[in-house]
């Protein structure tokens, strides 16, 4: 009986963990506060220019979006330490109506425009030339719609 019970709870542990392990990430109140403390805590000298954090409205809902370019950050004296060939690390917030924001995406671009295309804003990133299965030559351009919480690749370049 003992047996029994033990194997009716690993059976529901079974089948709750994994529920939870794919709930909803918590959303936080500022990006910028959020980014920043991560990094002073990583870093003894850090200083983040102008361009660390662009608010705008990323996935046209009306809402102010965040983006985090950590190129824009100087830790300890080196700049965009986190940036290699394939670019800068960029952190994609979305903000909801509820108030807050969580994070849709995380990319090593090399930067981006926000450009209309059939009405809609996009994002036109500049990425390493692999991505468009080249090995050389300018950067590649893919350029990517939010839809509600995922980016969607409407052509590449």
């Amino acid at each position: 009986m003992k047996t029994l019970v033990l194997a009716v709870l690993n059976l529901l542990l079974l089948l709750t963990l994994p529920a939870a392990a794919f709930g909803q990430q918590s959303l936080i109140s500022d990006p910028e506060i959020y980014e920043k403390k991560h990094f002073q805590a990583q870093c003894k000298a850090a200083e983040f220019a102008d361009g660390f954090v662009i608010r705008q409205d990323i996935n046209n809902d009306g809402l102010i979006d965040a983006v985090v370019n950590e190129g824009e950050l100087t830790c300890d004296g080196q700049k965009g330490p986190q940036c290699n060939d394939d670019g800068c690390t960029y952190n994609f917030y979305l903000q909801v109506a509820e108030g807050g924001y969580f994070m849709i995406a995380t990319a090593q671009i090399y930067g981006y425009d926000f450009v209309q295309r059939f009405g809609n804003m996009v994002l036109a990133m500049k990425m390493h030339p692999r991505f468009c299965d080249r090995t050389e030559g300018d950067p590649c351009i893919v350029t990517a719609r939010v839809r509600g919480t995922k980016f969607v690749t409407i052509s590449k370049k």
